[in-house]
């Protein structure tokens, strides 16, 4: 690979104006980021990205919670209802990789706050939304506008950072798509009881119009990016529409694959060919058309290959371990919302450490020590979660198995966006993001679909075996049931409905266990494609820490 630096430069540490910045159409891609600077503090600029990118990955989780109260609210079916989370994913997946080819024809900036508008705007009419069908259609706008913040907002970071700095600089951008899923839910539940679900929506809107304006006042294109704008291509719209057809397919069969039955479903069966004939078309004509609206050649280089698999397996592993958490702690051990967030939010607290930690050692040591590093204790945390996860299990035993499942994740986030960039030139960097973040966001609806269907299927298998051992021919259970028809009749229940009752509490505990073994068997996968992660990360590309540079070997 090319020894060439992917970062446009050293950044001010204050907010003063460069002394004299040459024309755009003076600059060669190879020599502007030698001599740009932003305007302002970058890490200010920082600060504003980042809370823009936040607000929109927090709209992808804190309308889960509220879905019961909108279909009550707006006279729709849950089954209807959730409709409105896979609108928002469908139309953001679809933006997230072509958000480079909007940055080159509109201009970095322009596209940023045209999202952000949207987004804004499209909040705003979801809050107000009379059915159920005109909050669908206003999620799908919401989702576009969205889909851009994320990747546009890694693209600027990527830029107005120098490669000593482009750690803690990833870091923050890192709180924000790990920290804003897991407040989500919480979030939204509180708001939900405390005011009504519409507000839900209502706050995107003065967060929304501050970045707008600061964005406005604050950020500047880089001269190659201008340049790159003033040059229009022609649309890719069969490019776009195969896109739209694969990602929506797949994003539709992996929200309702378990509540169909996979592939007993025709349904199913038919978005799944839907999905692999529009993505592998999508491939083909990108590759070979002149003006492509994905950069699909990217993927020739093999560590930027490596980086998007491992993105897009963390966001299995992210968002599994989100899914599971409070859904185990709220069906089988009776917490509510607000406590299973609370077991949450310690992991939450602890990536908030992990990440500047992250940011630092990058600085210092190679990437692919710190991702190798991060798959391990990754791996071990899920092992642990699968040994420690009981119907026994106390609020402060949940909260720590939490931070042993997010630990890992802390040394994964930085690092692999970081190894993403090696080797790229200055002037893809917007491609490079949106393309990270299709797969991770890909990935996190991967693992919420897998995790539910592998829950499902393997509580049916525990529960044939347990369920097996718990009939009348069997002296512990009649000794169980026997025993606590007693201790019910005892307490008041006549002696006809006491047996019976004990036998369906019996079933129940049986059902619990089979449940939790269940778990266990997933966290298991998850532990095991962690390692794997471990074994494949030696095989990314050394990079000089520090210097965004291949070390040739």
């Amino acid at each position: 690979m090319a020894d060439t630096p992917d970062t446009p430069g050293t950044a001010p540490d204050n907010a003063a104006l460069a002394p004299e910045r040459p024309a755009a159409a003076d600059i060669a891609p190879s020599s502007a980021p030698a001599v740009w600077r932003p305007l302002f503090n970058p890490w200010l600029i920082a600060v504003v990205v980042a809370m823009a990118a936040f607000m929109e990955v927090l709209d992808t989780s804190i309308a889960n919670v509220a879905l019961p109260y909108m279909a009550g609210s707006l006279g729709a079916s849950n089954d209807q209802s959730t409709w409105v989370l896979t609108s928002y994913l469908v139309s953001n997946a679809i933006v997230l990789p072509v958000s480079g080819w909007f940055a080159r024809a509109l201009g970095r900036k322009r596209f940023f706050m045209s999202c952000l508008v949207i987004f804004t705007v499209s909040s705003l009419l979801c809050g107000i939304a009379p059915s159920l069908e005109a909050i669908i259609f206003f999620r799908v706008l919401q989702g576009a506008g969205g889909g851009g913040l994320q990747p546009m907002a890694q693209a600027i970071l990527a830029d107005i950072f120098p490669p000593e700095k482009r750690g803690l600089a990833f870091a923050l951008y890192g709180v924000t798509a790990v920290i804003a899923p897991t407040v989500g839910p919480t979030l939204g539940g509180w708001i939900t009881d405390n005011y009504t679900w519409r507000w839900i929506f209502f706050i995107n809107l003065p967060i929304g119009i501050l970045t707008l304006l600061l964005v406005y006042r604050l950020v500047d294109d880089p001269p190659w990016a201008k340049r790159l704008a003033s040059g229009r291509s022609k649309f890719d719209y069969m490019g776009i529409s195969l896109l739209a057809l694969g990602v929506g397919a797949l994003q539709v069969m992996l929200d309702k694959g378990q509540e169909d039955d996979w592939f007993g479903s025709h349904f199913i069966v038919t978005l799944m060919i839907l999905a692999a004939v529009g993505l592998l078309s999508f491939a083909l004509w990108e590759w070979f058309h002149k003006s492509p609206i994905v950069d699909v050649h990217l993927f020739r280089n093999l560590n930027f290959l490596g980086a998007n698999v491992m993105m897009f397996v963390l966001g299995i592993l992210l968002f599994s371990s989100l899914v599971m958490m409070p859904l185990f702690l709220q069906s089988l051990m009776g917490y509510t919302a607000e406590s299973a967030g609370l077991v949450l939010s310690g992991g939450g607290f602890l990536l908030l450490f992990l990440m500047p930690v992250a940011g630092v050692l990058s600085s210092k040591v190679q990437a692919r020590y710190l991702v190798a590093f991060g798959w391990l204790t990754l791996s071990v945390g899920m092992y642990v979660s699968s040994r420690q996860l009981d119907l026994q299990i106390s609020f402060l035993s949940a909260s720590l198995l939490r931070l042993i499942q997010v630990f890992g994740l802390g040394f994964l986030f930085v690092p692999i966006n970081l190894t993403s960039y090696i080797g790229v030139p200055t002037e893809k960097g917007g491609n490079v993001a949106g393309l990270v973040n299709f797969m991770r966001n890909i990935g996190s609806s991967v693992g919420t679909s897998m995790v539910t269907t592998l829950i499902a299927r393997r509580s049916q298998v525990h529960q044939d075996y347990l369920v097996a051992h718990v009939t009348r021919g069997q002296p512990p259970f009649l000794n169980t049931a026997t025993a606590l028809a007693a201790r019910l009749n005892a307490s008041g229940v006549q002696a006809e409905f006491a047996l019976r009752k004990a036998y369906a509490l019996v079933y129940q505990s049986t059902i619990a266990q089979a449940t939790t073994l269940a778990y266990v068997d997933t966290f298991l996968v998850l532990a095991a494609g962690s390692g794997i992660m471990f074994v494949l990360s030696f095989a990314l590309k050394k990079n000089q820490p520090g210097a965004g540079r291949v070390v040739m070997e």
